[in-house]
């Protein structure tokens, strides 16, 4: 009888704060904030290693110069411009053996490629994490074969296609096959590197 009879007056002196405005603390309660999808940064920079696959090319009357496949680095700067389009800045060097054959004797040299080049490309997402892109862009490039005495500038177009895999917001894994328009021993070339977005 006694607790009903405390359970009553408790009951009823919290009925009376509530209507009358007595202090009472609101719990306040916790929701999940929605963090907003994380975007990717507008600038972006890919360090990468390279193979140029070497090609022939004739030089002069019956001299053929003959390149073969060797290595190199490079680097792009990109900024996007939206709906998947960037622009890049690219610069590439590499060094390659090239043969001179005139039919008579061969005599190998070393030649050395500085490449700029300035790109359109385009990203296709496939996934969160897999994109596909194509690029096409002017080049501009400085050959020097010393022995052969040539130290040449040449200009020209590129054509490329790729693959990238993304690893987390900030870093990307790519992959990707460029054609240039560029005749000389260095050739086509494909390369595999790191992307770092701001």
């Amino acid at each position: 009888m006694k607790k009903t009879l405390l359970a009553a007056a408790l009951s009823a002196q919290l009925t009376t704060q509530l209507f009358a405005g007595g202090d009472i603390t609101p719990v306040e309660v916790h929701t999940p904030e929605m963090t907003e999808h994380e975007t990717e940064s507008k600038f972006y920079v890919i360090a990468k290693a390279l193979m140029i696959l070497g090609d022939n090319v004739n030089h002069g009357p019956d001299v053929v110069l003959d390149g073969d496949r060797d290595y190199g680095f490079g680097i792009d700067i990109g900024y996007r411009l939206g709906h998947g389009f960037a622009l890049e800045y690219d610069f590439s060097y590499a060094r390659n053996t090239v043969t001179e054959d005139d039919g008579h004797t061969m005599e190998e040299a070393k030649a050395t490629y500085y490449t700029h080049a300035l790109d359109l490309v385009y990203t296709y997402e496939l996934t969160h994490t897999f994109g596909v892109f194509a690029k096409a862009g002017y080049e501009y490039e400085i050959e020097d074969i010393d022995e052969y005495d040539i130290d040449v500038d040449e200009h020209g177009f590129n054509y490329g296609v790729g693959v990238e895999l993304a690893l987390n917001h900030k870093y990307k894994l790519i992959a990707e096959y460029e054609h240039s328009t560029i005749e000389g021993p260095r050739g086509d070339s494909i390369f595999a590197g790191v992307m770092y977005n701001f």
